[in-house]
């Protein structure tokens, strides 16, 4: 969830009113809010880098307050205070509109070679906008929490603001490459090509987490005005001839991305949060964008929507009994304007609402409204029979026990690299039926896992440093091909222990699985009972690998690793391990 910092004094400034800093904390849970922190900027730097540095730093009082990832409409004090006060019913939801210039519509072309990097682009103005310090401050804020939360650091969307009085438009959007790219980067006092740029930024704290996006492309995003004038390289840096001050008046924003809804969706976040300040609140200048094929959009879309609901589903679903005009009161209070057309309730969805999808967001919005404190216990209506899984119950008595023989649970990743199942084991890939995933993100989770060991062996050697020995076990499911199940795979649930320790410790894994058997009321033996016998296998070393059968059924392996299995992992001491399925037992 992202945390957004207010100051205390603006807030209740904004709020008309003051409160206790529980009653605070009760207002913030009543509106699906929590109040994390209550700090200042001087504890803050004192925390993170010492009481020298913490001088001079301001005692204002800073509410933390976190925030529901989707909620892009309170990641900022506007936006924050809008939706308290429309829940206390002090103010009405506003109405945003789009309206055109009074003079030339601003427009902004995008070039076809913008494909290959990033093709969209939308645009908007805020007109005659009056900033003080604080509502700056809060303008750049909201940018950066963008930015981390719904533009996934930039890499779907990466946003612009501009003093629309220091540029002239037509803008052109475009890609070149990046040694024909030469601007004045903001901040900067001298002119730098795009290659120099990102030089420059690798030992940036902050920009050097962007440069990736773009630096390996052969071609570079860049804005132009018609003057040829840089406004900015997107997603890297904005140019220093059109930044923002506490005296622009009208402000250009782009926003340049991967993903066009996304954009679409920062765009009306950014001009819905800032209009209020405008001299005409809650209206936005329209923006056309012409694209490569020659067809244009007027940006921001500001798009309303209406859905349709009864009470009768919000009762049955938060389980209340409320009337349809309290229910169009709860959504109203939500900023979700509602009234009630005979059976129905019509529901207006506004443009800062762009986490209402469903029926069900709506639903989930009246039970805030309503408050789940109040919501009343009942007992079902229905009579049914519950109880836990055989196998997930097993799962847990197994747990406990393997707890008590003094073994540490680790719970580790369901997918991993093809090399952790295979090469690291002494295996081959092609031998192993594990389920690829089409579009891995990185090389480590390229399939999901066959084996709970290789999870285990890198727990260890995250863990090198702690005491000796290393006990450690796993009880998860495996995924395993198997053409007899309609989506091609089944979950296996296995049991993984290992023993990490100056000597091998085979007796003690082999003691473990004899008091997993005791558990499990197996009795050595043939026949019912369980035996082992020696095995080779690439994973453990040569003559000391044992296959375990129950049944006369095999269920798995235990003995010692192999010195090539344990350096491949970077671990150095001898380790042996235990891996059996449990499903066997059921």
């Amino acid at each position: 969830m992202p945390t957004v910092s207010v100051r205390k004094d603006l807030l209740f400034q904004a709020l008309g009113r003051e409160y206790t800093d529980d009653e605070f904390d009760e207002l913030c849970f009543e509106f699906g809010l929590e109040l994390d922190e209550i700090t200042s900027e001087k504890e803050i730097i004192s925390r993170e880098q010492g009481e020298v540095k913490s001088e001079g730093a301001s005692d204002i009082i800073l509410y933390k307050i976190d925030v529901p990832a989707n909620r892009y409409d309170l990641l900022c004090l506007e936006g924050l205070v809008r939706g308290l006060q429309v829940f206390k019913e002090r103010a009405l939801t506003p109405r945003y509109r789009r309206v055109c210039p009074n003079g030339e519509l601003q427009q902004i072309c995008i070039h076809p070679c913008t494909v290959a990097v990033r093709p969209h682009a939308v645009a908007a103005v805020l007109r005659n906008i009056a900033f003080t310090q604080e509502r700056y401050d809060s303008f750049i804020e909201l940018q950066e929490k963008l930015h981390q939360n719904v533009c996934r650091k930039r890499a779907l969307v990466a946003i612009g603001t501009h003093d629309l009085d220091t540029i002239s438009g037509v803008f052109t959007y475009t890609a070149k490459p990046p040694g024909d790219i030469l601007f004045k980067p903001l901040n900067q006092t001298k002119e730098y090509t795009a290659i120099k740029l990102m030089s420059l930024y690798k030992s940036d704290s902050h920009l050097r987490h962007y440069l990736h996006i773009i630096e390996d492309k052969p071609v570079f995003p860049v804005i132009y005005d018609s003057n040829g004038i840089v406004l900015s390289m997107p997603p890297i840096i904005n140019g220093d001839h059109s930044k923002i001050t506490l005296n622009t008046k009208n402000v250009f924003i782009e926003c340049t991305g991967t993903d066009l809804t996304k954009a679409k969706t920062v765009l009306d976040i950014i001009v819905t949060m800032f209009s209020e300040y405008c001299k005409e609140p809650f209206t936005v200048e329209e923006v056309e964008v012409v694209y490569p094929d020659g067809k244009t959009l007027i940006y921001p879309e500001l798009a309303y929507r209406t859905e349709t609901i009864t009470a009768d589903f919000i009762n049955k679903a938060v389980g209340i009994n409320e009337s349809a005009e309290s229910v169009a009161q709860m959504l109203t209070r939500m900023c979700l304007r509602s009234e009630v057309m005979g059976d129905h309730i019509q529901v207006e969805i506004p443009p800062t609402r762009s986490d209402v999808i469903h029926a069900c967001d709506i639903m989930e919005d009246a039970a805030i409204a309503y408050g789940f404190n109040n919501i009343i216990h009942t007992t079902p209506h229905t009579y049914t029979v519950s109880n836990q899984l055989p196998l997930n119950k097993l799962t847990e008595l197994l747990r406990h026990d393997l707890a008590a023989s003094g073994f540490t649970e680790a719970l580790t990743f369901a997918l991993c690299s093809q090399e952790d199942i295979a090469d690291k084991l002494g295996k081959n890939i092609t031998d192993i039926e594990a389920v690829h995933i089409a579009n891995p993100k990185t090389a480590e989770f390229q399939v999901a896992r066959t084996t709970l060991l290789p999870g285990l062996l890198k727990t260890v050697g995250a863990n090198k440093k702690m005491p000796l020995p290393l006990k450690l076990f796993e009880i998860s499911d495996v995924v395993l091909k198997d053409e007899s199940k309609d989506v091609g795979a089944r979950n296996n649930r296995r049991l993984c222990a290992i023993f990490y320790n100056k000597t091998p410790g085979f007796e003690v894994i082999h003691g473990l699985l004899d008091r997993i058997m005791q558990l499990l009321e197996v009795k050595p033996g043939q026949g019912e009972g369980y035996r082992i016998q020696s095995a080779s296998d690439a994973t453990y070393f040569p003559g000391r690998c044992a296959e375990i059968f129950v049944r006369d059924k095999s269920i798995g392996r235990l003995g010692v690793l192999h010195p090539d299995v344990i350096s491949r992992f970077e671990i150095t001491m001898p380790c042996s391990a235990l891996d059996i399925d449990i499903e066997h037992f059921l």
